[in-house]
């Protein structure tokens, strides 16, 4: 016990101090909620801030540490294992070969716990949004209802969209993984609509701060109707953007540093909505050559 309040002590859990980093991986679950509230951005307008420390409200227990240890030796253990082995814990015969790959599917309760979903609701707007299984398990089912209505905080000037992102994988203690998508050239969908424009969200990993904000958009557009529909979407179609703006140096995507995927809806239509995922996917199209799709400007052109 003297040991772990030294540890404490040391890590000095304070709102202008990021060194509780180094026991975040073996006190994660005991804080992470306190930690998402103490290092949050947004504060609504007019709002109070909470005067006492949300890190005063957290239960230390040792044995739970020693718990989530255990289980990030495990973790390492099979990540060790399966760098061995090959890349993805494949052989690297397989991985040469490989043309396909379903990436995300929704068949549980589980299958839905990877991924989160948010809306304006966040900045003060009032759209609605849910996310649960499909019929007979099969699929997942996202909707809701979209409200363009602005929030009277004298701030917000626009409002009314609703997105579904799937969490970044974590390695073991917290490390930040990505996937590898290089061996593939397009997205693969299966999915069901009612009509309404989507837009498709890829996040990279940054090499900057300042970039964190950056991600790759396309166009998803639902044809509605009781029948399913395969989209087919290449990775050179992809745009990048950068808080909604759609920015002037533009660049393929790292294939080898993908983040995460997401869907935003926001066509500025007051009303419901409805997707259905049945997988996600990726797809090696030899017929596909195109490299990038858009217009590529060179900084420091030769005179």
């Amino acid at each position: 016990m003297a040991l772990t309040i030294t540890l404490l002590n040391s890590a000095h859990l304070r709102g202008r101090c990021c060194r509780h980093k180094v026991l975040h991986p073996l006190l994660g679950p005991l804080f992470s909620d306190s930690m998402a509230k103490l290092f949050s951005s947004y504060r609504r307008p007019g709002s109070q801030p909470e005067k006492k420390p949300s890190w005063q409200n957290t239960d230390f227990s040792f044995k739970k540490g020693i718990d989530v240890l255990k289980t990030q030796l495990s973790m390492l253990k099979k990540e060790t294992k399966d760098y061995l082995i090959g890349p993805g814990g494949h052989p690297f015969n397989q991985y040469l070969l490989e043309q396909t790959r379903v990436v995300w599917e929704f068949r549980s309760q589980e299958d839905l716990n990877k991924w989160v979903i948010s809306s304006d609701v966040e900045i003060g707007g009032k759209s609605e949004v849910y996310l649960k299984l499909g019929r007979n398990n099969q699929a997942a089912l996202l909707y809701g209802t979209l409200n363009t209505e602005v929030p009277r905080d004298g701030e917000t000037k626009y409002s009314g969209y609703c997105s579904m992102r799937a969490k970044p994988p974590v390695g073991s203690f917290a490390r930040k993984k990505y996937y590898d998508w290089s061996n593939f050239n397009s997205l693969y969908l299966r999915v069901r609509g009612d009509g309404r424009p989507w837009m498709v969200n890829i996040y990279t990993d940054p090499y900057f701060s300042h970039q964190k904000d950056d991600l790759y958009n396309y166009f998803m557009f639902t044809r509605g109707g009781p029948y399913w529909e395969e989209i087919k979407i290449p990775f050179s179609k992809f745009f990048l953007s950068s808080r909604g703006r759609v920015q002037d140096n533009q660049h393929p995507i790292w294939l080898d540093k993908i983040s995460t995927l997401g869907f935003t809806i926001g066509d500025k239509v007051d009303g419901p909505f409805q997707l259905e995922i049945d997988f996600i996917g990726l797809l090696n199209d030899r017929a596909h050559t195109e490299e990038f799709a858009y217009e590529t400007y060179e900084k420091n052109p030769q005179i």
